[in-house]
């Protein structure tokens, strides 16, 4: 038996906990929940959960290099200089962005934010010289970094905040009929929501994720201090909204948000506007957020998807197919997101 095989489900853990102690936060679920479902397994391709950009095409790999190489060229070519990547998934992206970024002289060193052992040597096979670290802390503080983050913000916990009759409430998960459902908190919130929601109408619900302003807030300042540009890549919005987006995703498919624990990859839609906002209290130059399409064709995805094709004809009605997939409204290419943020002095970024 593996280890994970060996470990008592998290569902029953959960339900102990809940029975002794009382309803958890969603926070709590969510983030122990990634925490053992991101530890055990690639989740990524047909046999995982999920595909990434990434993993659709190396045209998206290959357009964020060159969005990279791009600002440093136009920054001066300052160095030392580091790529750093925060949840680098299967290595796929780092690999395809450095050999398009390689073509224009930047050769950055490569540091990897990772917990996962299982990824961890995926990523090794992918990109053999990457250095890993736990957080941004230990990246080097000497030079620019170029950071990239896709499909890395949403899996962090949220905390979900609803109107009641009595007011603001924690959404907390409980047991009902031995399955997890969702209810309000007992204890008043109100203190904690911005003044103009604090009269919503009873049945509102707003979600805050302090761990992605967090991780923000550390980039944006590392931006400020030291140089370079970032790019957080992800599902979500650029204007503020209310309503839950928490949702699951197993085996290709979307399932009860609460119903699989430590089994399914539990996300949130990314706030970027208040994210925008995070990045440019440190002095941070906030790019622009767009839709990732958006960007895509900015770029030059058209033409790239044609040379590729010319090159094997055998394979230009797939890179269509991606291609569309990547960019396409009613695909990947309007829910999904594309912020940049650079350090003062350095360039506007292409595409946005």
């Amino acid at each position: 038996m593996s280890g994970e095989e060996e470990r008592e489900p998290l569902s029953a853990i959960f339900k102990r906990l809940i029975a002794n102690t009382g309803p958890i936060s969603v926070q709590y679920f969510m983030g122990e929940s990634n925490a053992r479902y991101y530890a055990a397994r690639d989740p990524l391709g047909d046999a995982g959960d999920f595909v990434t950009a990434p993993e659709i095409s190396q045209m998206f790999g290959e357009l964020v290099g060159l969005w990279l190489a791009d600002m440093w060229l136009r920054a001066g070519s300052p160095q030392p200089v580091h790529y750093v990547e925060l949840g680098p998934g299967r290595g796929t992206l780092a690999r395809d962005a450095l050999r398009a970024a390689k073509r224009f002289g930047l050769e950055p060193t490569v540091h990897f934010v990772e917990g996962s052992p299982e990824l961890k040597s995926l990523q090794l096979a992918a990109v053999p010289d990457a250095r890993w670290h736990d957080d941004v802390s230990t990246i080097p503080i000497i030079g620019p970094i170029l950071l990239v983050a896709n499909e890395f913000l949403d899996a962090l916990p949220i905390r979900q905040l609803v109107k009641t009759a009595q007011g603001w409430r924690e959404r907390m998960v409980a047991v009902q009929d031995d399955a997890f459902v969702g209810i309000a908190g007992d204890r008043p919130m109100d203190a904690a929501i911005p003044a103009d929601l604090r009269d919503a109408e009873p049945g509102t619900l707003i979600e805050t994720c302090p761990a992605a302003a967090a991780v923000v807030y550390e980039v944006a300042g590392r931006l400020a201090m030291q140089g370079g540009a970032a790019l957080f890549i992800d599902y979500g919005s650029d204007i503020p909204r209310t309503g839950s987006t928490l949702q699951a995703v197993r085996a290709h498919r979307k399932v009860e948000a609460l119903a699989h624990p430590g089994e399914a990859d539990i996300t949130a839609h990314v706030d970027f506007a208040t994210l925008a906002n995070v990045a440019q209290s440190r002095d941070c130059r906030w790019l622009g957020t767009v839709g990732q399409g958006h960007w895509l064709n900015a770029l030059g995805i058209d033409a790239r998807a044609a040379s590729l094709a010319q090159a094997s004809p055998q394979q230009a009605d797939a890179i269509a197919v991606a291609k569309e997939r990547l960019t396409g409204a009613d695909q990947m290419g309007d829910l999904f997101k594309v912020m940049g943020l650079a350090a003062p002095g350095w360039p506007e970024g292409a595409g946005f």
